[in-house]
């Protein structure tokens, strides 16, 4: 059984499991829950809480959830974000999510992204922006599995970024 959950103190042991498995992988593209920008859990926490209304130039509001198994386990994270600026209209979309590398090819991306449009909606947001890069046919078939349609393909720093339209 998987659910998405908002981080919270009962968390911070998978959540620092969770984070070990991203720094053992040293992956490329890291969600913003995974990062933490050298805050601890706690300070991480206050951080995402301040995330959900901010108002700071530049910065849109957003709301993390982490996808959690049974037992516990942190096995992904995905960011909703409830308007667009340019950037993200262009590159980053209203919804970012990983999964962690060690539990990858399994469909729990797509399970994520579809279990969290619901959410989506109730933020006010009838048709979502999701994007990925092109060298990441998995994640464009994550997005398509979620009813996502290619509106197009933009370079961003020397990479093509796809941009598809989930309709909610």
């Amino acid at each position: 059984m998987l659910r998405l959950i908002k981080p919270c103190p009962e968390l911070e042991n998978a959540y620092e499991d969770f984070r070990a498995d991203w720094k053992a992988n040293h992956d490329k593209i890291i969600p913003a829950a995974v990062r933490g920008e050298g805050m601890n859990y706690v300070q991480l926490q206050s951080y995402l809480r301040r995330r959900e209304s901010i108002s700071d130039p530049g910065q849109v509001p957003a709301t993390v959830f982490f996808l959690q198994d049974e037992t516990g386990r942190i096995l992904g994270a995905i960011d909703i974000r409830r308007q667009l600026n340019d950037y993200l209209l262009s590159y980053g979309g209203h919804i970012g999510y990983g999964i962690r590398p060690s539990c990858r090819g399994k469909g729990l991306a797509a399970q994520m992204l579809f279990m969290a449009l619901p959410i989506t909606k109730e933020l006010g947001i009838d048709r979502a922006l999701v994007t990925c890069d092109k060298n990441n046919p998995a994640s464009a078939k994550t997005i398509l599995r979620c009813g996502g349609v290619l509106e197009d393909e933009r370079l961003e720093n020397g990479e093509l970024v796809q941009r598809y339209w989930i309709t909610i």
